[in-house]
């Protein structure tokens, strides 16, 4: 599986960015996906996820201002960013598990995209 991320870059506070993420090379509808984020110094770290059925789950710390979402027709995941603030700058990563669940650690995802920066101005 080939993933590529786009919408990332510069953000001024309170923006709302959506991320997107490309993915082939294996039916989109079999894979569940996830987006993690690292930002300068620390590790990486789950953000939310979406199973193969559409059921969704978010790390307890960006619940109600990030939103993932897939579109099986376009073999794309969304991650919808709200409000964002500048310690949510990082370099987003999506991820694809074989699992029916998106789970929450890095080590249940097979596949990862190169990562796209998000820097948010104050």
């Amino acid at each position: 599986v080939q993933l590529v991320e786009s919408g990332g870059g510069l953000v001024q506070a309170g923006g709302s960015p959506r991320l997107s993420c490309s993915a082939s090379g294996r039916t989109f509808s079999h894979i569940a996906m996830g987006w993690f984020r690292q930002a300068p110094g620390k590790a990486r770290a789950f953000v939310a996820g979406i199973s193969r059925g559409g059921t969704t789950n978010y790390a307890a710390s960006v619940k109600g201002l990030l939103t993932i979402s897939r579109d099986n027709a376009k073999n794309t995941v969304y991650l919808q960013m709200n409000s964002l603030k500048p310690e949510d700058t990082a370099v987003y990563y999506c991820a694809a598990s074989s699992s029916w669940l998106a789970g929450t650690s890095d080590g249940l995802y097979d596949y990862w995209g190169q990562g796209t920066q998000v820097t948010v101005s104050s």
